[in-house]
């Protein structure tokens, strides 16, 4: 009887209306696995990979899992990029009407792909950038180097709906990526607040002690940014804000601080005072400081992923070096960089050796544009820089001989010694734009706050203590102020090379976190932005 009854009871459970969905579900299963089989035949290989691990299974079949990647995939505008561009706001729209209209497998099918191609597509986005940057910066030199996505942990990541957890380890695992996406957050808060004030258009400058209406304007412009503590007349502004001096239209000490601080992470002259460049860079609107973050979150994503254990940064847009030492130090210096019209390149590759004592051969555009004007009104400038006038074979020539209207095929060459423009050491690495880490005699540009300057070579402040860092930590076991005492030009070789990277940021955090905006000096922002902003077609 008993086992009559569980008979009865195994069969009510079988006939139960869910009972036929699970049944008719598994029947299904077999077919949509073939049907994903048979679309993948066109699809791309990592596509193809990502199914291989799962088996052919579906990806995509519940509702609840959909629903967590596309709310998953709002996340990613915290770091620049636009959701619609993995159609998180149609993935779960889609899938409903496909299983309220009892699709067919190929329609099935169809949807699962595009929902993991969404998947992969923003992984790889995230881990090195969207768009790629030989198309928007045709000089671009940096390999495309990132490790390849672990598609087997991605397929147990959408089993488990663990699709932060993807997203993070996807994304370069850097501090600095880290602080541009918190530094986007708090921009992005400020223009929801409503932005902050623009000053009056206006020739006035001002400085500390003045009392003006357009005090209390720059006071609560600062204290939106975070540079300055409001005043008791702006409370209702900025309600639970630590009050300080009674009177906002005057000029304080504090103020003049604040001013400060604002033109130090704009790389404006520190002076504290508001003259035409700090209001410009005061009046820049919240939403273009937005778009200036995101840019340099996909500069970030491009560069930020597989970087070695040391190496040097040079940050372009920044004016300065890092030279990230194998012991875990860092050695920073100011640079100068390219002029706007002969522009530093952004590139990688690896530091082989240095050139002491070194004479200068003046390139073909410097020879053009620079020296022959100036020797034409005056030959005797030659003898003046310790220049001298060969063939291209290397013979010496009078300079008083030369036609300079119509010199021909000559080279001008600087002896070493001070005045030569490459200073008393060359820092050297392969790159096609024949550029190179270099000293100067003109060591009074680097206390200048922007550095565009050079011919597009690098020139490096304290480069002495750089190259006998460089000698030590390769184990060169060289002394390269003994070398130059020496008075020879030498080439010396590193005792292994020492990867260096060129790259172009205009925003980027300081040691203490903050963001830091640096003028375009290259103009290359507004590019990129448009490429970032026009809409993926998936």
């Amino acid at each position: 009887m008993r086992r009559f009854v569980a008979i009865l009871a195994f069969l009510a459970v079988m006939l139960s209306p869910l009972a036929f969905a699970e049944q008719r579900e598994t029947v299904r299963r077999a077919p949509l696995e073939a049907e994903i089989a048979r679309q993948l035949a066109d699809a791309p290989e990592v596509l193809r990979r990502f199914y291989a691990t799962r088996a052919y299974r579906p990806a995509w079949a519940e509702r609840q899992r959909v629903a967590a990647f596309a709310e998953a995939l709002q996340t990613l505008e915290g770091d620049g990029l636009d959701p619609r561009d993995y159609r998180a706001d149609a993935l779960a729209a889609e899938q409903r009407r496909l299983k309220e209209g009892g699709a067919e497998a190929e329609a099935l099918a169809r949807f699962d792909l595009q929902a993991s191609e969404a998947l992969l597509t923003a992984l790889r986005h995230l881990q090195r950038g969207r768009l790629d940057p030989r198309q928007v910066d045709p000089r671009w030199e940096i390999p495309l180097e990132a490790p390849p996505l672990d598609l087997a942990a991605i397929s147990r990541a959408v089993d488990g709906e663990r699709f932060d957890q993807a997203f993070g380890e996807a994304r370069p695992p850097y501090a600095p990526y880290e602080r541009l996406r918190s530094g986007l957050a708090r921009y992005r808060n400020i223009e929801r607040l409503g932005g902050w004030p623009g000053l009056p258009d206006t020739p006035r400058v001002l400085r500390a002690g003045d009392v003006d209406d357009a005090v209390a304007q720059l006071r609560r412009r600062l204290a939106m940014e975070g540079e300055l503590e409001v005043m008791a007349a702006d409370t209702d502004a900025f309600p639970g804000a630590e009050l300080q001096s009674p009177d906002p239209r005057r000029f304080d000490t504090a103020l003049e601080a604040a001013v400060k601080r604002f033109q130090r992470r704009h790389l404006l002259e520190v002076d504290g005072v508001v003259g035409p460049q700090t209001r410009a860079a005061l009046n820049v609107p919240v939403a273009a400081r937005i778009d200036q973050i995101r840019v340099n979150l996909e500069r970030a994503r491009w560069l930020l992923h597989g970087l070695p254990e040391a190496f040097v940064l040079v940050d372009i847009a920044g004016y300065r070096l890092s030279y990230f030492r194998p012991n875990g130090e860092i050695w920073q210096s100011r640079i100068v960089v390219g002029q706007p019209y002969r522009r530093t390149p952004s590139l990688r590759s690896e530091i082989t050796h240095m050139t002491v004592n070194p004479t200068w051969t003046v390139p073909p555009t410097i020879l053009r544009e620079d020296v022959l004007p100036r020797v034409r009104r005056d030959p005797s400038y030659l003898q003046s820089q310790n220049m001298r006038v060969l063939t291209p074979s290397g013979q010496r020539l009078d300079p008083w001989q030369v036609d300079w209207y119509n010199p021909g095929n000559v080279m001008i060459r600087q002896d070493p010694g001070p005045q030569n423009a490459l200073g008393q050491v060359v820092i050297r690495f392969p790159n096609d734009h024949l550029v190179y880490l270099h000293d100067t005699p003109a060591q009074g540009l680097f206390a200048r706050e922007q550095r565009a300057f050079s011919s597009g070579c690098i020139r490096v402040e304290g480069v002495l203590a750089f190259a006998q860092l460089l000698f030590d930590d390769t184990g060169s076991g060289q002394d390269v102020r003994a070398l130059i005492a020496s008075g020879q030009t030498r080439n010396v070789s590193l005792g292994r090379s020492m990867p260096v990277i060129l790259h172009y940021w205009t925003v980027h955090p300081d040691e203490n976190g903050q963001l830091v905006f640096r003028p375009d000096i290259y103009e290359r922002d507004d590019a990129l932005l448009r490429a970032l902003d026009r809409p993926l077609a998936l």
